[in-house]
């Protein structure tokens, strides 16, 4: 493998990238360009393939940061880009009014694989996605409670953003008095907050930007009894764990609970054409059977899409059988030892993994010492002593050699600050 990284990190960026920086900070995303760059990171993506990003200035670097499991199975992986371009030449988007062949096998190879489904709603994105989900469990419940929890990312629609961490819904005026929040992991809270009627409870399986705190082996189970007792539905946000991340098709499946409702979306798209879907169970997708269209989505199961996700379920399936979850378990057992000042816990459930590290934005620190070994992966934004770490369900033991290896570089060089 050609070397890859730029060791000591110093920016040296060529007049394109920083025209693009310039662009971006004006007129797209402005704070994030400011807080990256002064981070030390100008990364600017350009060519990529597989589990290796290139910057536009020709840097390599290892992505275990897949944005959130889009990349799954790498960038542009080649099954994927050949279903798509097979289905180019006979199909577009579609019309979301009429039946599509496409959508209707998609449809039913995500309920064959999910526990509890009976219908798919098709979405753009996982945030649409929520959004149904959320509405499903209010018209199922006649109810709008909505008990999520603290810390929380489901998205950043209306929503979706309502039940989310708090100050990002501060922000753009979507708090509501129906959304309450209770803390991960706490059963009573949840008992609590349930003794007035709700119409959901909305749970990412492991919180993401929590920094993947696994939940407790009691913690779903106690859920799905609580729903049941009172009549609320369960949510399982399983947007970017997913598709096999977990060991198992989703991480539900670990703790033996079947969710009213499961919304997925982020790998199922191939990091090809956008797509998500959300699940419903037989109660919480009625209104299907009577309300043709009291929710329509123009770009929500797109058949170009469909098709690619079919092709995305078909290499998951594949790839279920041998993940490399134990070569990262073993790997950062060892980093952990050479460094247990540093590497406080590692929170593992397959292939999502959070890294917390011995200072409060310990994530921050090594996703930038990092980013100067040759690895890009990202810190938990909720909890930034954490780093996430999602690598790819098909990555060799080469890359994963050196990201390791990488590691180990930077802890030494974090703990020499």
């Amino acid at each position: 493998m050609a070397e890859v990284g730029r060791p000591g990190g110093a920016l040296v960026t060529s007049p394109g990238k920083q025209h693009t920086l310039e662009l971006a900070e004006r007129y797209v995303c402005g704070d994030r360009v400011r807080f990256l760059t002064g981070a030390g990171i100008d990364l600017v993506i350009g060519r990529r393939q597989g589990y290796h990003i290139w910057d536009v200035d020709g840097r390599e670097l290892i992505d275990i940061h897949l944005n959130g499991g889009v990349y799954n199975l790498g960038h542009r992986n080649p099954d994927v880009i050949a279903s798509l371009s097979t289905a180019l030449e006979t199909l577009d988007i579609g019309n979301h009014h009429f039946p599509s062949t496409e959508r209707a096998a998609l449809a039913e190879r995500l309920i064959g694989v999910t526990p509890g489904a009976h219908y798919a709603v098709f979405a753009s994105g996982g945030g649409e996605a929520i959004d149904v989900a959320i509405k499903s469990a209010r018209r199922a419940t006649g109810r709008r409670r909505v008990v999520s929890v603290v810390d929380a990312y489901h998205g950043h629609t209306g929503l979706a953003l309502a039940a989310g961490d708090e100050q990002a819904a501060n922000a753009f005026l979507a708090t509501e008095p129906d959304f309450v929040r209770v803390a991960f992991n706490d059963i009573d809270a949840l008992d609590a907050a349930l003794a007035e009627p709700a119409a959901a409870v909305i749970l990412e399986t492991v919180p993401a930007t929590a920094g993947f705190p696994r939940p407790d082996p009691e913690y779903l189970p106690a859920v799905r009894q609580f729903c049941d007792q009172t009549g609320a539905l369960y949510i399982a946000d399983e947007v970017q764990t997913g598709l096999g991340r977990s060991g198992q098709m989703w991480a539900v499946d670990h703790f033996g609970v079947v969710p009213d409702i499961l919304v997925t979306g982020k790998g199922l798209s191939g990091g090809i054409y956008p797509i998500a879907a959300t699940l419903l169970s037989e109660r919480a997708g009625a209104w299907i059977e009577s309300d043709g269209w009291s929710h329509v989505s123009t770009f929500g199961g797109a058949e170009l899409g469909c098709r690619v996700a079919a092709t995305v379920l078909d290499l998951t399936e594949q790839a279920m059988p041998g993940l490399p979850i134990q070569q990262w378990t073993e790997a950062f057992a060892r980093l952990q030892q050479k460094h247990p000042d540093w590497v406080v816990e590692v929170r593992q459930t397959g292939l999502i993994i959070g890294v917390k590290f011995a200072h409060e934005v310990g994530g921050m620190l090594m996703t930038k010492l990092l980013f100067d070994n040759g690895v890009w992966a990202m810190f938990a934004g909720f909890d930034r002593s954490v780093l996430q770490v999602k690598p790819g369900l098909l990555m060799g033991q080469a890359d994963i050699d050196a990201v390791m290896a990488a590691f180990d570089r930077a802890c030494a060089a974090a703990v020499a600050l």
